[in-house]
């Protein structure tokens, strides 16, 4: 009888600590059922560096995630898909553009608020968008020197 009762409390203990693990995981990755987020979407000449699941960072925060990325096959851009937290209001003249951590960093998408009185509602769109830049075309341009007497 005593071993059933210990098999019963050492059941429990697994259990309660995999339902843990589960919260745990869930809130690190910022996983939400989505009633709390509202989402937008973003075109870009090249998006470049952006995957689906990085983070939207507003003023360095972490506020959303991207949600998918395609490619409009009429206008040849890149339509990125993100959410962002509902108590974060998006002014509709806001910035939104492909970011690097770094020189060897990831990549991830910035918002930068514009100062409108009206604010982006879900599924509406930001207008004002930057591509990512690439790294090698910057120093080529600095390496390769420009013809000084250009043909006329």
């Amino acid at each position: 009888m005593a071993n059933n009762i210990t098999e019963t409390l050492v059941g429990a203990v697994v259990v309660a600590t995999a339902v843990g693990f589960v919260i745990y995981a869930g809130q690190s990755t910022g996983f939400s059922g989505g009633a709390d987020e509202i989402t937008l979407q973003a075109r870009f000449t090249t998006a470049e560096g952006l995957n689906v699941g990085d983070e939207v960072r507003l003023a360095g925060v972490k506020v959303g995630t991207l949600t998918g990325l395609r490619l409009d096959r009429q206008t040849y851009q890149a339509v990125a898909e993100f959410s962002v937290r509902n108590d974060v209001l998006i002014p509709e003249d806001s910035e939104a553009k492909v970011a690097s951590e770094g020189l060897l960093g990831g990549s991830f998408l910035e918002l930068t608020p514009g100062g409108a009185d009206i604010n982006l509602l879900d599924g509406e769109e930001v207008i004002y968008t930057q591509g990512s830049l690439s790294l090698i075309n910057l120093l080529m341009k600095f390496v390769t020197k420009p013809d000084e007497n250009p043909p006329q």
